[in-house]
């Protein structure tokens, strides 16, 4: 039987203030779940309710079938949770900070020390093992708090902005460390930096003001933007009014945007009507008017603009 992170209905206030209002949703294993919302959406908080850390004031979050309220112990056994600024004992090495923490999940001896040294090598701590947390960058304190949630090899992950305060190829190491485990797991992660949901997640959502308002994959987020879609054509010259006039006239054209019109290039952007597909049909009007084509392709929209376009 697959696991499975199951949210329903889930609240939590805050005095008068509702920071998570009534949130459902269902996340199976094998996805990659990217959590995105502006600063004070309520990622966090629902986050910390999934994982026991806030008790909610509505609503259940079950954790491979067991209620985290009810269930606590059984449903945390399969969390690996990486909160925000990856909390640590300051005074600890790495090294006995992983120690420790194998300990705590029950590990001894031989056992201990193998899944210890895996992580490690997972996570590419070697280079400091034997410093105090508190001496680390903060790229470095990020990646002892992966490691932490990885070691016990749960079945789910709540990670929260994993990449936060790496440097390029230290992202992409996680990231492609998440890649790899994303077959046997559940992963649910928070992230402000959107390409990172491109690169790693097969789905998420948007929350603001604490509501869920969008759910979908990348790519289907994506399509929601302006720009979804629309052609962009640039041309070595031609005459600008003729060649506005011939694009407005293909069919499923909703409108043009001159980019630019100089008498030796024309740049515009063309769109379509919802959904439609107007490429080929552009194409070859350029063909037929033997127009100078420099540039022609079609624009998928971007998740930020889908972002901006439904949090704003």
């Amino acid at each position: 039987m697959s696991t499975t992170v199951e949210i329903q209905q889930l609240c939590k206030q805050f005095g008068p203030f509702t920071a998570v209002d009534n949130i459902s949703f269902k996340v199976e294993q094998g996805e990659v779940l990217g959590f995105l919302g502006p600063n004070g959406a309520g990622k966090s908080t629902t986050m910390k309710m999934i994982t026991g850390f806030l008790t909610p004031t509505a609503g259940t979050a079950t954790v491979d079938g067991f209620d985290i309220m009810k269930q606590p112990l059984a449903a945390k056994r399969n969390i690996g949770y990486l909160p925000e600024g990856a909390p640590a004992y300051p005074d600890m090495t790495a090294w006995d900070f992983l120690d420790f923490i194998a300990e705590v999940r029950g590990f001894k001896g031989a056992e201990k020390t193998r899944r210890v040294q895996e992580t490690i090598e997972k996570v590419n701590l070697s280079g400091v093992l034997h410093q105090p947390i508190d001496t680390l960058s903060k790229g470095f304190k990020r990646r002892v708090g992966l490691a932490q949630a990885i070691l016990h090899d749960p079945k789910v992950l709540v990670l929260d902005e994993p990449t936060d305060g790496l440097d390029p190829n230290q992202k992409h190491e996680v990231r492609s460390l998440i890649g790899e485990m994303a077959k046997e797991k559940v992963i649910i992660l928070s992230t402000h930096i959107l390409e990172e949901v491109d690169a790693v997640c097969s789905r998420a959502i948007i929350i603001a003001n604490g509501k869920l308002i969008a759910d979908g994959s990348p790519n289907e987020l994506e399509a929601k933007a302006p720009n979804h879609q629309a052609v962009t054509l640039s041309l070595s010259g031609g005459e600008a009014a003729s060649v506005r006039k011939s694009l407005l006239a293909v069919k499923g054209v909703r409108k043009l945007e001159a980019l630019q019109e100089a008498e030796d290039h024309l740049s515009y952007q063309v769109y379509p009507n919802q959904g439609q597909s107007i490429i080929a049909d552009i194409s070859t009007l350029a063909r037929e008017q033997q127009w100078p084509v420099t540039e022609m392709h079609v624009e998928r929209g971007r998740l930020d603009e889908v972002f901006r376009q439904l949090t704003v």
